[in-house]
């Protein structure tokens, strides 16, 4: 066939793709919880067991975190490790930042009281 190409021209011609966010760090609030909790860097790597500077790092994005220190971050600053990844409890006002002000009895009222309105929706 003229004009044709062969499987090893195609194949020649193909371009690796590299994938967009290979190099960018992750997104967390690491920094925002730490905050939060009121903890110096060095506090925060005491408890964790690292150094100050892997905890700079990781909040300026310069390293990665991996799963064992995320847990580990978790445990310190006293949440989920999904908290970390997903919730800014400096933001007011949302949802978030006034459970992290509750306590467990508080927590137990609030959650039945949403039950309920859940239940009931909200038409009058």
């Amino acid at each position: 066939m003229a004009g044709a190409f062969a499987p090893s021209q195609i194949l020649g011609m193909a371009k690796r793709v590299q994938p967009r966010f290979k190099n960018q760090p992750r997104r967390h609030f690491i920094r925002q919880w730490r905050l939060f909790r009121n903890l110096t860097q060095e506090q925060l790597a005491e408890r964790v067991g690292v150094t100050i500077g892997t905890i700079s790092q990781l909040e300026t994005g310069r390293i990665n975190y991996r799963q064992p220190l995320l847990e580990e971050l978790a445990w310190a600053l006293r949440c989920r490790p999904g908290d970390l990844l997903n919730v800014d409890p400096t933001t007011d006002g949302a949802f978030w930042s006034i459970w992290e002000t509750l306590e467990p009895e508080q927590r137990e009222q609030a959650t039945r009281i949403i039950e309920t309105f859940r239940k009931t929706g909200t038409e009058g």
